[in-house]
């Protein structure tokens, strides 16, 4: 038996089977595996100089700058998608529109030990990582050519990791991307129709179905959506409602901390060590105002199956693991 599912925020369609229901067991091929060590890591300590300079770090009181002494450290990537020099130049030919590929392109290195990632990390540390986030996203604001930050993390090398050693990015972007966009608009419709948040309204209901709940603190919830798109798909969102993530409050940012790492434990224990991709989705940084339909949350997403010729065709995505058994799975897997 199969379900289609509408997604009430971007109003897509998803498929679920139930007579064909995948277990954890079925993805451990899927595994990072152990990280083996680059002759040479530039995010190791000790190789600084192997990277451009620091723009945001936390270190050890009394450690020089660009040299061993830290717990984290922000740089420019050394190959960025877009480079912070330069205009937009918005220009056209014809039906073609297009601009120079001005942003910033930042890597958050999380941790100087190399055979530690997020989910191994304590709350403190993770902390530190969310911490960097924000400031990050509060000093880029202030350039007023970009519209959007994207902060994301690419972890094991088919979800688009080039290195083991931990760490996510942050791109500054001069528009708005498409999936945001589109996700805001729905958000807007809902809103208008409801006069509620839509984002408001799935924390009621997941938290009075409790079926999809994987983890919750006194800031955060994290469950399987109802219409995953794939396997084990997890997304955290602050009870508070709050359109922008740089407005997280200082005295959330542990229990942030604690309900990521949570939910990454439990994912790595129960997928044994899957690559995954997460997305921090977030308002526009130059929206005046706080928006009242808008609700920033995390998106973890385990690259456990293919994109391939009818989801690109249709739309639809086939999940063969239902949220409710993935919940079920990740909610009793013991990580103490």
């Amino acid at each position: 038996m199969q379900e289609l599912r509408r997604d009430p925020v971007l109003g897509r369609w998803i498929i679920v089977y139930f007579d064909r229901i995948k277990t954890p067991e079925d993805f451990s091929s899927h595994s990072v595996g152990t990280r083996k060590k680059a002759h040479i890591c530039p995010f190791c300590a000790g190789n600084e100089t192997k990277t451009p300079p620091e723009i945001y770090v936390d270190r050890t009181p009394g450690s020089q700058p660009n040299a061993p002494g830290w717990n984290l450290r922000v740089i420019a990537n050394k190959f960025p998608a877009l480079r912070i020099e330069g205009d937009l130049d918005r220009r056209g030919v014809g039906v073609y529109d297009f601009m120079n590929g001005v942003g910033a392109h930042e890597v958050i290195i999380e941790t100087p030990n190399h055979d530690k990632d997020i989910a191994e990390l304590n709350e403190e540390e993770v902390g530190k990582i969310i911490l960097a986030y924000k400031h990050r996203c509060i000093d880029l604001k202030k350039d007023k050519r970009f519209e959007y930050i994207l902060i994301f993390k690419n972890h094991g090398e088919s979800a688009g990791a080039s290195l083991e050693h931990s760490h996510s990015q942050l791109i500054a972007l001069p528009i708005v991307p498409k999936k945001a966009k589109e996700a805001l608009e729905s958000a807007m419709r809902y809103y208008k129709f409801k006069e509620r948040c839509v984002y408001c309204d799935i924390i009621s209901q997941e938290l009075e179905d409790k079926e999809r709940v994987i983890a919750e603190n006194e800031h955060f919830i994290s469950f399987a959506p109802f219409a995953s798109c794939s396997p084990f798909e997890t997304r955290i969102i602050p009870k508070e409602h709050c359109a922008q993530f740089y407005h997280l409050r200082e005295e959330a940012i542990g229990t942030f901390a604690s309900i990521l790492q949570d939910t990454l434990l439990r994912l790595k224990k129960v997928l044994t060590d899957p690559p995954f991709n997460f997305i921090i989705n977030t308002a526009p940084i130059q929206q005046s105002g706080e928006l009242e339909y808008y609700h920033w949350h995390i998106e973890i997403v385990p690259k456990l199956t293919k994109v391939a010729g009818f989801e690109w065709g249709s739309g639809f995505y086939i999940n063969p693991s239902p949220p409710e058994k993935a919940a079920q799975w990740l909610k009793e897997m013991k990580i103490k």
